[in-house]
Formats: structure tokens, C-alpha cells, sequence
């Protein structure tokens, strides 16, 4: 699948933002559900993604700009938990309409000419629910929403856009979720093995 450089660009962030949520964890070892803690908690915590990401144009941010990008960051997840196409393209719709888009072509801070669909001054939140949200209708467009997943790991369950060529991707890390399910996977099958009587 091509994806432009902008686009994939805004896929991670919109990434990177349903995964700040703080989500239920599931229990261990007889511990009680635990809550991930919130990766949005402050105002401090909103300029550091800003940094992150590089969103341009990031004046001085108040609370009424962190409640508002929880919001986004809330249906985007929403897209992201939604495997029907029309419920996507609606939920698509209504952010990108809220957030006034008004796409222009840029070519700032030593990048390429790329498509901006954010107004100009436009409020954080509203950056991101234009600019991701256009990533993830192009998705959509593409007929390519069942990459919009959530980590199969059970104690994970983090958000990744599945760029693989045959859309095999299980998990949101091969090298740290899906290594460790290996792992485990191995574990049980010696253990299993152990325990099997012993006939000559």
C-alpha cells in the first residue's frame, strides 16, 4: 500500500494519540484491574507531544485546549474500535467538519510541499482532528480500514495502522509484545511437555 510521506506521518501521530488513553489493564498474578496511567495528564505532557510530533503553529496551550484533544483523541479511538466502513466514514466526517478544514499546500520547516488541511490558527485539537483525520480517511478511501487495529497481546491492546503487505500484523511491537507472547507461547509448550509421563 502507498501511503504519502504527510499522510503516514499523520497515521503515526494519530497513533501515538489513541495510545496516551489511560485504558484498563487487564489483572495479574491475582491483582485487580489496573488503570494505565493517562499519557495526556497535563499541560505539560500536551506540549511534549506537540514537540514530538513537530505540529507547527503550537502557541501557549490552557486546559480548554487539553480537555479538547482528549476529546479528539476519543474518536479517533473510536475509529480505530469500529470494523464497519460507513460508521468510520461518519465518524471521520463530523471530526474533520468540526475542525473547519481548510487544506492548502506548505513547504515549511525544510519540508517538501505537502497538503495541509488545518485552518490557519487553528486550535490544536483542531490541527490534529483535520490533519489525522484525513490520514485516516484516506484509509478508509482505500478500502484498507481492517489496518486500523488494536495489539493482540492480551495485556497491551495498544492502537497501530498495519502496513504490512499481506496485513498480517498481530501485534503493535514484533520485538517487544509479540517476542514476549513467543516467549510465553515456548515456555508453556516445554512446560506441557514436562509434565507428559515418560514412555519408553
Amino acid at each position: 500500500m502507498l501511503i504519502p510521506h504527510d499522510t503516514r506521518i499523520a497515521l503515526d501521530t494519530v497513533v501515538d494519540l489513541v495510545n496516551t488513553a489511560p485504558e484498563s489493564e487487564p489483572p495479574s498474578g491475582g491483582q485487580p484491574e489496573a488503570e494505565r496511567s493517562d499519557g495526556l495528564a497535563d499541560i505539560a505532557a500536551l506540549y511534549d507531544f506537540a514537540r514530538r510530533h513537530r505540529i507547527s503553529g503550537v502557541g501557549e496551550l490552557h486546559e480548554k485546549d487539553l480537555r479538547a484533544v482528549r476529546d479528539v483523541r476519543t474518536r479517533f479511538a473510536e475509529i480505530f474500535a469500529t470494523d464497519d466502513a460507513q460508521t468510520a466514514a461518519s465518524l471521520v466526517n463530523t471530526l474533520v467538519a468540526a475542525a473547519g478544514t481548510t487544506p492548502q499546500l506548505s513547504n515549511h520547516d525544510g519540508y517538501d510541499w505537502h497538503v495541509h488541511y488545518f485552518a490557519p490558527d487553528a486550535s490544536i485539537a483542531d490541527h490534529l482532528a483535520a490533519d489525522c483525520g484525513m490520514a485516516l480517511a484516506f484509509i478508509v478511501v482505500a478500502g484498507e480500514q481492517e489496518r486500523l487495529r488494536r495489539c493482540e497481546a492480551p495485556d497491551c491492546r495498544h492502537a497501530f495502522v498495519d502496513l504490512s503487505r499481506n496485513r498480517s500484523r498481530r501485534y503493535c511491537s514484533s520485538r517487544t509484545c509479540g517476542n514476549r507472547l513467543h516467549v510465553a507461547a515456548y515456555r508453556a509448550r516445554r512446560k506441557e511437555a514436562a509434565s507428559r509421563p515418560f514412555t519408553a
